[in-house]
């Protein structure tokens, strides 16, 4: 029994063979990108074709650039299209399923001219079916042989085992072709995620091309290691390189890039279908607004508390916060001397990369061809060079009790350095570790790598008060700014035998502005200030800073307790005091006039209650002999209230017009007051 799989090999021997074009360049970016150049010969017959994973087309259908150096032209690069496996199958006339016979297979070929092999014997004809015999014997029909039967040239028919064929070949150029394409079909489907691209070119002959594209890739890594040293600290930087790729990295220039250029995926590698009048490419559409952060402001001057024993001058600059601190208890005495004699740091022997500005982005270039397998992964030494490396303290509030060890890193390497971790060496020995942002040539960054248990620090808060410092007036609208004011003492203890310099690091930048004294910096979130610590003493550092506050006000709705007590402010003008003062006088006149109107409607409603009371009585009394002299008596009181009714009725509306009038004065003032 065979297979339809044990003629692959044969058939696709006669396949175009495909050139190698190898990689010969990478860079490698920090958003997940990596530029890729090749180089090679396409010898005359050979197919130009790359292959790349389904996911990696649209980067590269974007990016994909081809020369010809050898003098000729690229007339196009073709590409697998983005169909399933069945969709690409279906447009050949013949099928070939998981474990299908050869019979089976041959049979759906009936018409078709072919040639049999068998040792030395040679037969051709054409197909008129075949067939697997299975025998009839056991519990299941087992195959017992696979025949064919041919249509002969001389006209007869005849039948063939085919066990004892060797090869066969169709004779239909045009379905041996169809065939080629099928298998090929199949075998660049194995995995799902494979695509291939073909490059035509109008040359003949061999073709010399580069080829260059861009794809997602594993984002390099940076490792630092910063040994203290008594003049000058060195600085050694490795780059992490993983090839994730299916193919191996031999002898490539390669480089890596600081720096995160603006990326983006374009569905170039899809088919869109749509109607026409609603089509739009995304290149189309409004770009959005893009957001970039503020410089940070840097104070050089001398420190603001100082100590004839401290250390340094306070220079420091850079916005950055340290990070990444390694919390451990120090080791006992005699561990510590011993950790001191075994573990001896000497700086790395390497040769480090040459580096270049490109942009904003700067570009690590590695001496030498580097080579890295597929599925492996690789360091390479890009820095080691002499840096400015000050040993200090910070401080946070979040850092509890104990201060960081630190060191300000001035950056003097005329290189960029790509943010990553740094392990500190200090006396030889294993220090701590940190984080470090990208830093440009020429700037500093402050780097926490250990807690000092040797140094203490304790704040204390006073809430001060809230003092107006401006009053306004706009369009109706009193406006009061004011400043809570807030003093900070920090208290620090060094029980250390050797002077020490403090860097107290205060969050809260956008709440609260210092009045004194004045930071040595400040970064986009806090204030920075320098305190000297001498060698087991103590200093203090007290903060007094102000939160403004601002108040607005409608002062046709304010009351006039509210307006006096603005008008006694200090703070307020002297015209600004006598608008306010006639506003105030309006005010109270007409809560005045309003209680005199509401007190005069009171009374009215009283007095018509009681008429109404009155007269019901006096037609009740009317209707009773000898009540003459009752009846009387309460008309005499309903005249009298008529009389009181007049009075009032007048007053009302005295007081009405008064507060009207009164209202529009008011407003009228509103409107004019500005200050």
């Amino acid at each position: 029994m065979r297979t339809v799989s044990s003629f692959l090999s044969i058939l696709l021997a006669q396949q175009l063979f495909s050139a190698n074009i190898p990689v010969k360049k990478i860079i490698l970016y920090k958003h997940g990108i990596a530029y890729f150049e090749r180089e090679g010969t396409v010898v005359d017959g050979e197919e130009a074709r790359l292959d790349f994973a389904t996911t990696d087309m649209n980067d590269v259908l974007k990016s994909l650039t081809v020369a010809d150096m050898s003098g000729g032209r690229i007339s196009g690069i073709r590409y697998d299209s983005n169909e399933t496996l069945d969709q690409r199958l279906d447009r050949y006339p013949f099928k070939i399923g998981s474990e299908a016979l050869l019979s089976s297979f041959l049979d759906s070929m009936k018409g078709a001219r072919i040639e049999l092999k068998s040792g030395e014997r040679t037969t051709a004809g054409v197909i008129l079916g075949a067939r697997a015999i299975r025998s009839s014997g056991g519990g299941e029909k087992r195959i017992a042989r696979e025949q064919i039967t041919l249509l002969l040239d001389s006209g007869d028919v005849a039948n063939y085992d085919l066990e004892a064929i060797s090869s066969l070949k169709l004779l239909d150029a045009r379905l041996e072709e169809q065939l080629k394409q099928y298998l090929q079909t199949m075998g660049q489907a194995r995995s799902r995620e494979k695509r291939s691209i073909y490059i035509d070119s109008s040359k003949s002959g061999n073709r010399d091309l580069r080829v260059s594209y861009i794809r997602p890739s594993a984002i390099w890594k940076s490792s630092y290691r910063l040994t203290f040293g008594e003049a000058n600290s060195m600085l050694e930087g490795w780059a992490i390189v993983d090839n994730t790729t299916d193919e191996d990295w031999n002898d490539v220039k390669l480089s890596v890039v600081s720096g995160r250029p603006i990326s983006f995926v374009s569905l170039l590698d899809t088919p869109r279908y749509g109607r026409r009048q609603v089509a739009e490419l995304p290149e189309d559409r409004a770009a959005g607004p893009v957001v970039y952060s503020g410089s940070v402001e840097v104070t050089a001057q001398r420190p603001l508390v100082s100590s004839e024993n401290g250390l340094g001058n306070g220079r420091g600059s850079g916005g950055g916060v340290g990070g990444g601190t390694y919390r451990m208890p120090p080791p006992p005495a005699a561990l510590a001397g011993n950790l001191q004699q075994s573990v001896q740091v000497q700086a790395s022997s390497v040769e480090g990369a040459t580096g270049a500005t490109l942009g904003e982005l700067f570009e690590y270039n590695f001496a030498g061809p580097v080579t890295i397998k597929k599925n492996q992964s690789a360091m390479f030494p890009f820095l080691q060079d002499k840096v400015a490396a000050r040993k200090l303290l910070i401080y946070t509030e979040r850092d509890g009790e104990h201060p960081v060890n630190a060191a300000e890193v001035s950056n003097s390497t005329s290189k960029t350095l790509d943010g990553g971790p740094i392990t500190v060496y200090d006396g030889g020995a294993y220090a701590g570790e940190a984080l470090v942002e990208t830093l440009k040539a020429g700037d500093k960054r402050l780097i926490g790598y250990a807690v000092d248990y040797g140094t203490r620090v304790t704040t204390a808060f006073d809430s001060g008060y809230q003092n107006v410092r401006e009053i306004h007036v706009k369009d109706g609208t009193l406006v009061l700014r004011s400043a809570e004011r807030e003093t900070r003492t920090y208290t620090v203890k060094n029980v250390d035998a050797k002077p020490k310099t403090l860097i107290v690091q205060q969050e809260g930048i956008s709440e609260y502005s210092v009045l004194s004294p004045k930071p040595l910096e400040r970064t986009a979130t806090a204030y920075r200030f320098e305190v000297k610590i001498p060698a087991n003493g103590s200093q203090t550092l007290k903060v007094e800073q102000e939160r403004p506050t601002e108040s607005a006000t409608e002062i046709l709705s304010a009351t006039p307790d509210f307006l006096i007590a603005v008008i006694e402010n200090k703070q307020l003008s002297e015209p600004g005091r006598k608008q306010l003062q006639g506003i105030a006088d309006l005010k109270r006149s007409i809560v005045e006039t309003g209680s005199s109107l509401n007190t005069t409607k009171s009374r009215t409603t009283d007095l018509t209650d009681d008429q109404t009371r009155l007269r019901q009585n006096i037609d009740s009394l009317n209707r009773v002999k000898g009540q003459e002299d009752q009846v009387r008596a309460y008309s005499s009181q309903l005249a009298e209230n008529e009389s009181q009714l007049a009075k009032l009725r007048d007053q009302k509306r005295d007081l009405t017009e008064r507060k009207s009038t009164l209202d529009t004065q008011l407003r009228t003032a509103i409107d004019a007051l500005e200050f």
